[in-house]
């Protein structure tokens, strides 16, 4: 019986990262952790309105007396206390502001080096004050955490410049992405992938197609939800992550243009064009983004079976072309109604190219050479995906609102590949033999789905009810062809459909209040019923296997703890149970291969999984946050990697469910000011996963692994107007799918950005992953397959970006979630 925990004497053939260049940057992160405890003078108080009552999140702001030059600005915590701190010594000048009232000043505040101020009680006189003219400036903090959410904000990150939705991830705090950019949160899978409130309906390729396309200069922040309520779908067992792009805010019409260029190896380009208008009847909006991407993808594996010793390289390269565009209009039907409309499209092609070549020898032996497979595939892809929304709120007295979303999305992808596997001798001078299949493997995927929700305020707290229903169809073809003599012919063995409608009909409620100055709590009930049929209909009548029908009802409870232990000392417990379905690329039975020796496959008998989710939040000072969470997830859903049951020398990545996935995770970060012209934030992420699984003769899946990741961002105000950034995160080993075991990585990032003609046009430059050290290396040891491998894409890159805004900054578009969620994150990639 073979253990998964055992290596193999393969381990040894992977390449060891530098030593010097680990110790380097753990030398460069202790360092910056240690500085951070270097503090200076600070001052604080509190702010009271003229009833004597504290004034909770009012600006406070610092300013040099010689010069007026900002220093620095907080806002007030939940008791109206603020604190400025790692201030130099000298004389300040400080200024309160806050709707509804005048601004209050005070005046030759003056600090010697390491002094602590206490101002005491600062009380505002009554006054009116417009809300649009009370205007604030500062900028946000790198990541913020709210009850609900973390948020990471990216507008502004120099080092975001030239990156993707895909690579700002792997920078979000509790984020990790494997080396198939699978996308997990709090060591967590199964994660739901948003834009603006609404679910994107692509997994896979798509999904990463898509995310690719999204540019960081399309985006305002990233938001982190690992513990949604009642009122979200329950699929996504690691929660929820919703990009959301950027907006603006008021009356008017303005407009952004930016472009961005990076090189690595290859070129990389893409341009946006935004425009928005907005007047007290109606708010129109319009977005279109661009790009040409030239990517590689290079992974090589050294792998024993059967005897036999496998020396498999694959290198990839595509160019692929696409648009994005969004368009949407909002009508204000008095104060209380509003009714818009929402369309979004995306268009990709692309041009693919994989050359696989794999040399067979005896395991006893493994220089002894007995075969050479090459196989150089090509092909064509085309994604078209569209989705539809009309929308309807109605906002009531006392809290009270109605929102209903009718939605509608049609996914269509394309996909031709020409495949030849040509078997040469050991010197690869002699063609022994030669197979060539080509393939055409259309999908389509259509979604409707009908959301309506309520809320109002009900005996001191917060009250939601709402009620769901979504239908999925879709079909997927799979042609395979024979070239003989070339001539091409259909083989009918290998060649099917398999349909696959799924409907799911959902309703929820849940309730919020305080129950005292220390207490709140949040509880909710949501309940789904499935209903699916999965047919495969075989060409070859002898082939054909029975539908696949499912049937069941869920139940979804969640509850939520929260105490404030004192002023700036929050607790917060929480609870949720959900469940991830089989993505529909995954549920599909066909056979995706690389070449004769490497492919995969889905699994239409896949169970969906099921979760738990403890978490115990700390957060000290509204400034350092602490997270602690358990998952035990039954039927978790991974992929694994096997022998061929008929080809003793091929291999097959397929998913299955594991009986058991158990996982506690810790997160803490951390904002620090180490001067008035540095700035750093520090993320930790650890969890400890244990994977288990009897598939029986003798097939188990027993991994334990403790993994964990560190990201750190300093930024640097220079002179003349100059900022300056260094970012960089390292990830410790962990298990990618079942039973993969990865070995550490790491990125180091640098920027520098200046803006021009009053903040209109902002440059910037960076360069990411200086080191070339974010790939990936690893050992699988699985049912008699024993592989060790490591891949590599173009990730060193320099950027140069323009970004120009045009008209009233101010204008606001209304954003709202929309009904297609649950479904969208499952079509197949």
């Amino acid at each position: 019986m073979l253990n998964c925990n055992e290596a193999g004497n393969l381990e040894s053939l992977l390449p060891d990262n530098s030593t010097v260049m680990k110790t380097t940057l753990a030398t460069l992160f202790i360092l910056l952790t240690f500085s951070a405890f270097t503090q200076t003078a600070q001052v604080q108080g509190q702010l009271q309105d003229p009833d004597g009552e504290a004034v909770v999140f009012a600006n406070v702001a610092l300013y040099n007396t010689a010069d007026s030059v900002l220093v620095k600005v907080e806002t007030t915590d939940e008791s109206g206390v603020f604190r400025l701190r790692n201030l130099a010594a000298g004389t300040y000048r400080l200024t309160a502001t806050y709707v509804g009232a005048e601004d209050l000043e005070r005046n030759d505040i003056t600090l010697a080096a390491g002094q602590s101020l206490d101002l005491e009680v600062l009380q505002f006189a009554s006054g009116a004050i417009e809300l649009a003219e009370a205007t604030v400036t500062a900028q946000r903090a790198l990541v913020e955490v709210k009850p609900d959410r973390t948020v990471f904000n990216v507008e502004g990150t120099i080092n975001s410049v030239g990156q993707d939705a895909i690579a700002l991830l792997r920078m979000a705090p509790g984020v990790t992405v494997d080396n198939n950019n699978n996308i997990n949160v709090l060591g967590r899978a199964g994660v739901l992938l948003f834009v603006d409130g609404k679910q994107l309906p692509l997994t896979g390729d798509d999904l990463v197609n898509y995310l690719q396309s999204l540019r960081a200069e399309q985006i305002d922040r990233i938001d982190i939800i690992t513990n949604p309520g009642s009122k979200y779908d329950a699929e996504g067992n690691a929660g929820i992550i919703d990009i959301r792009l950027k907006r603006n805010d008021n009356y008017g019409v303005n407009g952004s243009l930016s472009g961005t260029t990076s090189r690595g190896q290859l070129w990389q380009s893409n341009g946006s064009a935004s425009l928005n208008y907005r007047n007290k009847l109606i708010n129109t909006f319009a977005r279109v983004g661009g790009q040409v991407n030239d990517r590689f993808d290079n992974m090589d594996f050294l792998s024993t079976q059967n005897g036999i010793f496998l020396n498999e390289r694959n290198r990839m390269t595509s160019t692929n072309e696409g648009m994005n565009y969004r368009l949407g209009t909002d009508f204000f039907l008095g104060e209380r109604h509003t009714v818009g409309f929402l369309f979004n499209g995306n268009n990709n092609t692309g041009e693919n190219a994989a050359l696989n070549r794999t040399a067979l020898s005896p395991q006893e032996n493994q220089t002894a050479v007995d075969s050479v497979l090459i196989s150089d595939n090509s092909g064509i892809s085309a994604r078209d995906n569209y989705t539809f929304n009309l929308n309807y709120r109605w906002a009531g007295e006392a809290g009270k609102s109605f929102n209903v979303d009718a939605d509608y999305g049609t996914y269509r992808r394309e996909n031709i590949r020409n495949q030849p596997n040509r078997y040469f001798d050991a010197n690869e001078e002699v063609l022994l033999t030669e197979i060539i299949n080509e393939f055409d493997t259309p999908t389509e995927i259509d979604i409707y789905t009908f959301r309506a929700d309520y809320e109002a305020d009900w005996k001191g707290g917060r009250f939601g009810a709402g009620a769901k229903m979504s239908k999925v169809v879709s079909d997927n073809t799979f042609l395979f062809f024979d070239r003989i003599n070339g001539v091409v012919v259909r083989n009918d063995r290998n060649s099917n459909t398999f349909d696959y409608d799924e409907t799911v009909y959902a309703g929820y409620f849940s309730y919020n209040r305080p129950i005292n100055e220390k207490w709140s709590f949040s509880a909710g009930l949501r309940a789904e019923q499935t209903d699916a049929v999965g047919q495969l209909t075989a060409f070859v009548d002898s082939l054909r296997e029975d539908p696949v029908v499912l049937d069941y009802l869920q139940w979804f409870p969640n509850a939520g703890l929260t105490w404030q232990v004192g002023p700036t000392h929050v607790l917060s417990f929480n609870y949720g149970r959900r469940i991830n379905r089989p993505d529909y690329n995954v549920l599909n039975p066909f056979n995706n291969q690389l070449s004769e020796l490497s492919y995969e496959k889905g699994n239409p008998f896949l169970s969906p999984e099921i979760v738990n989710n403890f978490e115990v939040g700390y957060t000290l000072k509204y400034m350092y946050n602490f997270k602690l969470g358990y998952s035990l997830t039954t039927d978790q859903i991974t992929r694994l990697i096997g022998p061929d049951a008929v080809d003793p020398r091929a291999n097959f990545i397929t998913w299955e469910n594991l009986a058991e996935q158990k996982i506690i995770s810790f997160n803490a970060s951390a904002p620090v000011q180490f001067s008035e012209k540095w700035n750093g934030y520090f993320n930790f992420s650890a969890s400890y996963l244990d994977n288990q699984a009897d598939y029986g003769d003798g097939v188990i899946v027993d991994v334990q692994a403790f993994t964990y990741s560190i990201y750190q961002q300093q930024t640097f105000k220079f002179p003349y107007g100059f900022q300056g950034e260094m970012s960089g995160w390292f990830s410790g080993p962990g298990v990618w799918g079942g039973v993969f075991e990865y070995e550490t990585s790491w990125s180091l990032d640098i920027g520098l950005q200046k803006k021009f003609f009053q903040d209109a046009l902002t440059v910037r430059l960076s360069g990411s992953d200086l080191f070339y050290e974010s790939g990936w290396d690893g050992v699988s040891v699985f049912n008699g397959l024993e592989s060790a491998g490591g891949g590599r894409w173009d990730s060193r890159r320099a950027s140069l970006s323009l970004n120009y805004k045009f008209g009233n900054q101010k204008v606001k578009s209304r954003r709202r979630s929309t009904g297609l969620e649950d479904e969208a994150k499952r079509v197949g990639g």
